[in-house]
């Protein structure tokens, strides 16, 4: 049973604001994550990836016969001398290949029953990410956003580029928790600026062929235009939806005495019979349902579907993961 209060306090996190240290421990837990290419590397740019296809760069790949054409500085002399056949040098291009992290912080992901919001969780796993790329040199960028604003940050290689992101994640989730407070957040939550929509087609437009992109969200606005932007990015990309929930969003918690609560979203409210086994069981089947519909459409878009929760450490869950999977 996980300590929740000293899982906080060890990892300098509220479970609700984001602060700076909360983010830069996950520097030392990059080996949570692979970040090795699934697919092709379709990048144009010179990198740190060996590329399918052959050409000039370091990795040498193998010697064939002489064509006209070839230039005559790639020849292997040692194998022309032992054939008696000109042969030339073929080596395997490297191609770049930057990460993006679209980081979905708007007013659904503020909600959180056991451990984190879902905005912090969020938060978290894009910070290992970023942690993971800078260690393997790749440039990393993001976009992340809320109902009310949006900010880019361009793919760099340096640690400053990882602080830039870190450093975005908190200013977004400071502006959404104090509009939350400052009630603002109820009467903005139906007239968003920014949309799930909106920002798939700008991580679309940020992200060059031959990119690694990472989709953190509950996905709760996923519809049709949003479905079509991952499509087309998946064409040139590798994609990698984390699907983020709550404990809650999947069952009902469990009481030894009936009670009747009320449930608000900040706008609409409802009311439900904790205790009551047929309310459990037709609760815990649709948002079954729910979820793997949501599953179900991002494996339509080619993308890698990981669902994280945000009532357990990501320790646990992504060492589950990699077991799992391998």
């Amino acid at each position: 049973m996980l300590d929740v209060e000293n899982w906080l306090s060890a990892h300098q996190s509220d479970g609700i604001n984001l602060g700076i240290r909360e983010l830069i421990y996950y520097q030392g837990k990059t080996s949570l994550v692979n970040l090795s290419p699934r697919k092709t590397v379709q990048a144009k740019l010179a990198g740190a990836y060996l590329a399918k296809t052959k050409g000039r760069g370091m990795e040498f790949d193998e010697a064939r016969h002489y064509q006209a054409g070839d230039d005559i500085r790639a020849i292997d002399w040692r194998v022309t001398a032992r054939t008696g056949k000109t042969h030339t040098k073929i080596y395997r291009e490297e191609k770049e290949r930057p990460v993006f992290v679209l980081a979905d912080l708007s007013s659904s992901m503020q909600f959180g029953t056991q451990l984190l919001f879902k905005s912090v969780q969020v938060a978290h796993l894009s910070a290992l990410l970023a942690w993971a790329a800078r260690k393997r040199g790749d440039r990393i960028g993001g976009l992340i956003f809320n109902q009310f604003q949006h900010i880019e940050c361009k793919p760099l290689t340096r640690q400053k580029a990882v602080l830039s992101l870190l450093n975005s994640l908190i200013k977004v989730q400071a502006q959404s928790i104090d509009a939350q407070q400052n009630d603002t957040f109820q009467s903005k939550q139906t007239a968003q600026g920014v949309t799930f929509t909106d920002a798939c087609a700008r991580i679309r437009r940020l992200a060059h062929p031959g990119s690694l992109v990472f989709i953190l969200s509950d996905f709760s606005q996923l519809n049709e235009l949003a479905k079509q932007h991952i499509s087309q990015l998946s064409r040139h990309c590798e994609v990698v939806a984390y699907p983020m929930s709550d404990p809650f969003e999947h069952e009902l918690p469990k009481v030894k005495i009936s009670q009747r609560v009320a449930l608000t979203n900040g706008v609409e409210q409802q009311h439900l019979i904790l205790g009551e086994q047929s309310t459990e069981s037709r609760y815990f089947e649709q948002h079954l349902a729910y979820f793997s519909s949501i599953e179900h459409v991002l494996k339509q878009c080619k993308a890698q579907v990981v669902p994280i929760s945000a009532g357990l450490p990501l320790e646990l869950q992504l060492n589950q993961f990699s077991r799992t999977s391998s």
